[in-house]
């Protein structure tokens, strides 16, 4: 065999390698990825049930409502165009209120309600998604320093 096609085979090889190791990094980060969703992408789209993702938007006025234990919460999360009920046990952040921002991670049901396993209240105009900002905003529902 000639040294040069040595080179080439180990290129190839090397290649062969790297392809396999990029693979298996991308396999193992795809189980990581959690996509964000405002309620009108999750009408829009079809998102399999049981695929973790986050969606943000308001929780929507009079919509809250405590189970009688007070451990499940049930509420709605608006982007002022469509609306997506939520489910959620445990203990809501202090910031927690209706008409702020909310970010719930958790999966879709194939009853169509959003099973929360976290809640992320909004602190301040900083924190909200730039998506569900901007859709606040297109809507004329976006105040300045609320």
């Amino acid at each position: 065999m000639t040294p040069k096609r040595k080179r080439l085979w180990l290129v190839v090889g090397s290649l062969a390698v790297l392809g396999f190791a990029a693979t298996l990094v991308l396999t193992a980060l795809n189980d990581n990825i959690v996509f964000f969703y405002s309620p009108t992408q999750i009408a829009e789209k079809q998102i399999p049930p049981e695929r973790r993702f986050r969606m943000g938007g308001l929780v929507e006025a009079g919509s809250v409502r405590k189970s009688v234990d007070g451990q499940e919460i049930r509420f709605r999360v608006t982007d002022t165009n469509k609306t997506v009920d939520v489910v959620y046990r445990g203990l809501l952040p202090d910031l927690f209120r209706e008409g702020q921002g909310v970010v719930a991670e958790g999966s879709l049901g194939s009853d169509g309600v959003f099973a929360a396993r976290e809640i992320l209240a909004k602190h301040d105009e900083n924190y909200m998604p730039p998506e569900v900002a901007k859709a606040l905003k297109d809507s004329g529902q976006w105040k300045e320093g609320k």
